[in-house]
């Protein structure tokens, strides 16, 4: 199976162009307020990068910093947080969150996952 990724909606880097574009004339007030153009840069890599990928090895969490990789051997299930964030529970026992899933998206990881994950009604 091809690795599949879910991420943010591409739309979210329009705030991300206001904010470059609201941060402009505050970075070049002064040569250390260049600094300021850093922060729409690191939202945009964000937005860009955090996700989840789905693939024959298992699920893979990515945030901006790293990843991790939970195999399918590990995964003892899925936990939905009082937020409707998505939690993945290793065997071990320890838990791994699912950036930019919410409950509703459960469906399409249950498809996803070529059946490992049980699709529930």
């Amino acid at each position: 199976m091809a690795p599949a990724r879910m991420r943010m909606s591409r739309t979210a880097l329009l705030p991300v162009v206001f904010l470059l574009v609201c941060a402009i004339p505050l970075a070049f007030a002064a040569t250390w307020t260049l600094v300021f153009l850093l922060l729409p840069l690191l939202v945009a890599a964000w937005v860009l990068r955090v996700g989840v990928d789905v693939d024959d090895d298992g699920i893979t969490a990515r945030s901006l910093a790293g990843h991790r990789t939970v195999g399918w051997t590990e995964l003892a299930g899925i936990r939905v947080s009082e937020r409707r964030e998505l939690w993945l529970v290793t065997t071990g026992g320890t838990e791994v969150r699912l950036p930019v899933l919410r409950a509703r998206d459960l469906p399409r990881l249950a498809a996803l996952s070529g059946g490992r994950i049980p699709q529930t009604q």
